[in-house]
């Protein structure tokens, strides 16, 4: 079948069909067609008898994915009679169960206020909704070199740094790190060296944490130390929980009590939970993709070619945006449960907004400016600069084929107008961030268009589909601390750990909200897929297939990457980026 056309198949048979239960549909898993989904909408059967029975499907059909299909005519449970019909009926009911927690999660008692008896609890949230991912987290979470990977590819990878200077608020001394150290260096030898790094969370500093069912939550402001060992895992070294040292702020260290430590560990843990949440996923994704979304429809009529090239990223981001805002930030919403609630999470995105550079949602830039570029098993940096150089190449050849020259860029008042809106009101008209007021170049216009794809689709995908796999086990991405943090050592215990992260009932909706937002759409539209066929020349056609090809190939490159490593990294493999921020 052509891909994106609508075909009706008929089989034919002169036996006779005898009474018709089930219709039972396979997309055929053996057959070399680039569709993995078809869109099946119904089956009509015409016995040798005359008799038309119905069976509607109205769903997507993955390759190798098996259906079985009742007849249309509904019924009640106590109508039903034959046991094939009543085993798939009871079988329906169970597969639907198994996609929505509320339920599950009554049955082992999960809603509850009490805090958690243990730790081995904490991984039967979701006894039969698990991945590899999620299942080796729940069992590693606790190893220094897990935490530190975790910032490399976990579902947040936007604020660790190289270090090459200790800032003057976090005053780590050799004594303190040389057991951590390759031995006979220093840690200023090994900075020069760029092999320490350093994860700041001022921003949250100066901002109230939130009051939950009438009790204070807690957050902290951590600096976060990390080294690249000789065995190239990047481990953390030394935490200060608050900006200002002092005797009620001590440097933990992974030489301290075992659960001071930890505890140190699951309030940067907290910081990095609620700054994902509130600036790089909803502001950085959500947020900014539905401003330069309406810019788009106030600014380029259906015809304007970049309105043809724009238009199917944003599919599907108003609506979710509209949902999203209510389920997350309303009443009882997901993101009131966080340590910092809607007022301070709010606050939080003020102040990053404010703090906004162009060169930061430039991903080759944001790279080269963190001083990443040489860290090893980096595969958010490896797949996404990939990712990043396949969407120039294409929007090159788009803009550069409709904007022959800098005078067309200069003429196209409706260019110019749409980007003056995107600084104005998207930018709030920050000249300090480098964000362009109009366009004078070519180039100029081919960079923020990349920008704006490559955020809408692989940026999204890797702070919004990692969620569940990493952070659904709540010790490993504490939304709220339920208790402040320490202020010396040697006094906590494992009942402290327990007491401090949040209460099984909240652990348990938080999971079943991230299982929520990391799950596909029925009808997901991958990135390079353009099933309205926006373009009608041959150049924009060619070019739209070249960037389908090479897609595919970086597709194959990850697959096979992948299968040589433990913990898969899969959020940028084109196969599984959306075409829009849509959930």
């Amino acid at each position: 079948m052509e891909k994106y056309k609508t075909e009706t198949y008929t089989v034919e048979t002169n036996s006779s069909l005898g009474s018709l239960l089930l219709v039972k549909l396979e997309k055929e898993p053996y057959l070399h067609f680039t569709e993995k989904e078809w869109y099946c909408s119904s089956i009509a059967v015409t016995t040798p008898e005359g008799d038309v029975v119905s069976f509607p499907c109205h769903r997507w059909v993955s390759k190798g994915e098996y259906v079985e299909l009742r007849g249309g005519k509904a019924t009640k449970n106590f109508e039903d009679e034959h046991p094939v019909v009543i085993d798939h009926r009871i079988s329906e009911l169970q597969i639907q169960q198994s996609l929505y927690s509320g339920l599950e999660l009554i049955i082992k008692g999960l809603y509850s206020t009490d805090h958690w008896k243990n730790l081995e609890d904490m991984k039967n949230i979701f006894w039969f909704k698990k991945t590899k991912v999620s299942e080796y987290v729940s069992e590693h979470w606790m190893e220094d070199d897990f935490f530190g990977y975790s910032f490399l590819n976990g579902s947040h990878t936007s604020i660790i740094k190289r270090c090459s200077e200790l800032p003057s608020n976090f005053p780590v001394t050799d004594e303190m790190v040389k057991p951590f150290l390759e031995e006979g260096s220093s840690l200023q030898s090994e900075m020069q060296k760029g092999k320490v790094f350093l994860c700041d969370y001022k921003r949250i500093d100066g901002i109230p944490s939130h009051v939950y069912n009438d009790e204070p939550l807690h957050w902290a402001p951590c600096l976060c130390l990390f080294y690249l060992n000789p065995q190239s895992k990047l481990m953390p070294i030394a935490i200060q929980l608050h900006q200002q040292p002092s005797d009620e702020n001590p440097i933990f260290l992974p030489s301290d009590l075992e659960t001071d430590w930890l505890l140190a560990k699951l309030f940067v843990k907290n910081a990095d939970c609620n700054e994902h949440q509130a600036v790089s996923h909803l502001l950085k994704t959500h947020y900014m993709a539905e401003a330069i979304n309406i810019a788009t429809l106030h600014n380029f009529p259906a015809v304007h070619p970049l309105y043809k090239l724009l238009i199917p990223h944003f599919r599907g981001t108003l609506p979710i945006n509209i949902v999203g805002h209510k389920i997350l930030l309303g009443p009882g919403g997901y993101l009131t449960k966080f340590s910092g609630g809607a007022e301070g999470l709010t606050e939080l995105m003020r102040k990053a907004w404010s703090e906004v550079t162009y060169s930061s949602l430039c991903l080759p830039e944001n790279i080269a400016e963190r001083g990443l570029e040489s860290i090893p098993n980096f595969y958010y940096r490896d797949d996404g600069l990939k990712l990043w150089g396949i969407i120039n190449s294409f929007v090159q050849a788009i803009v550069g084929y409709y904007y022959p020259s800098e005078s067309e860029v200069s003429r196209d008042s409706e260019l110019q107008a749409w980007i003056s809106e995107i600084f104005t009101s998207c930018f709030l008209e920050n000249t300090t961030s480098g964000i362009p007021s109009s366009f004078n170049t070519v180039d100029e216009v081919v960079k923020f268009i990349t920008m704006v794809i490559f955020t809408v689709t692989g940026q999204h995908s890797a702070v919004n589909d990692p969620q569940f796999d990493y952070n659904s086990f709540v010790a490993n991405c504490p939304f709220q601390m339920r208790k402040p943090p320490p202020t010396t050592k040697g006094q906590s215990s494992m009942q402290t750990i327990l007491e401090t992260l949040p209460n099984v009932e909240d652990s348990a909706k938080g999971a079943g909200m991230l299982w929520i937002l990391s799950s596909k759409l029925s009808k997901t539209v991958s990135l390079g897929s353009y099933p309205e066929e926006q373009f009608d020349e041959s150049a924009p056609l060619e070019s739209i297939q070249k960037f389908q090809e090479e897609l595919s190939l970086l597709s194959k490159a990850i697959t096979q990457r992948n299968a040589e490593l433990i913990i898969p990294y899969t959020y940028l493999d084109p196969a599984n980026v959306e075409n829009s921020v849509a959930i």
